[in-house]
């Protein structure tokens, strides 16, 4: 994991000799000391990759050169390349963790991104699944599971639990066997932050669970499968990418359903849990949220389809 998020992205821009060492060792420190995933280390790097590269043809020679006016014509030209408010925030928000940690370092006298502001984010509502949706998704992986294929059992097991629990598909393809508590119907889980919690599942996708176990994980393992819940075709841990490629597979099943991702289906479980009437607390912990801001989303959504539903509905909507 750690040797993965520090690899360089292959669309790197060529840097200068004096940027390459820096790079590498901030993407150390957000690795092994802000425990952040392969995929953020990834977005970071490439990020200040980009403005390194820039800053470098604009005629900057060391990091001490790095000022506000470099990092602000870095993010003029971004924004004109095109790219999303929420694309843009993220870019912000890298700089502004990498000028802090080189300041923090010695490497630069003043950080030159610390009065560095993010634009507005627009938030959009996600796409998720009505509750019959869900519903027919799920009875359709099971008939598909009927005959025993190890992958098919293997994708029902992942949906049921992803719908049941909530969980992103980071933290589910990272389970292991012993993570499971099938007596109490609970599932350990590591979040974003290296921040573990446990999250409770039902009945559906306890009986997932159990017939993977018992007849489509033994036809998967090898020597090399080690302690992973769920495993490829050729028995290593499953990937995000064979459980994203199984969701949209299942959902094609079900007649005018969006086409969502796992991410979409665990934005669906959080949305029928607030629908259904659980607290924001309950949900946000289940969900791993750090705020409740991020999971009060889940009431915009359920107030919207609400609305839309009266509109439908209503004569005089």
């Amino acid at each position: 994991m750690i040797a993965e998020a520090l690899n360089s992205p292959p669309d790197e821009p060529t840097l200068p000799p004096w940027a390459e060492a820096v790079i590498d060792d901030f993407c150390s420190y957000l690795a092994l000391e802000r425990g952040r995933s392969p995929h953020t280390v990834r977005a970071y790097r490439g990020d200040v990759s980009r403005l390194l590269a820039q800053s470098a043809a604009e005629g900057v020679d060391s990091l001490a050169d790095l000022d506000s006016i470099a990092i602000r014509s870095f993010l003029a030209a971004e924004h004109s390349s095109g790219h999303s408010p929420s694309t843009m925030g993220r870019r912000a928000s890298s700089l502004r963790t990498f000028t802090a940690w080189a300041q923090e370092r010695e490497l630069i006298e003043a950080d030159p991104a610390a009065l560095l502001a993010s634009p507005r984010r627009g938030r959009a509502l996600p796409a998720v699944l009505r509750a019959d949706q869900a519903e027919q998704m799920l009875d359709s992986a099971a008939v598909a599971a009927d005959d025993g294929n190890p992958v098919a059992l293997r994708d029902r097991a992942t949906a049921e639990l992803m719908y049941a629990a909530g969980i992103r598909v980071g933290e589910l393809v990272a389970i292991d066997v012993a993570d499971l508590d099938p007596h109490r119907r609970a599932v350990r889980v590591l979040g974003k932050g290296a921040k573990e919690r446990i999250v409770p599942y039902g009945l559906p996708a306890a009986r997932a669970l159990d017939d993977w176990l018992e007849r489509g994980r033994p036809q998967l393992v090898t020597a090399g499968s080690g302690r992973a819940l769920f495993l490829g075709r050729r028995g290593a841990r499953v990937d995000q990418r064979a459980v994203r490629e199984s969701v949209h597979r299942m959902i094609r099943r079900v007649p005018d359903a969006p086409d969502i991702s796992p991410h979409g289906l665990r934005h669906s479980a959080a949305t029928h849990l607030v629908e259904g009437g659980a607290d924001l607390r309950t949900v946000q912990e289940l969900l791993g949220h750090a705020t409740l801001a991020t999971t009060q989303i889940y009431t915009h959504v359920s107030v919207e389809r609400l609305r839309a539903t009266y509109e439908q509905a209503h004569p005089r909507a």
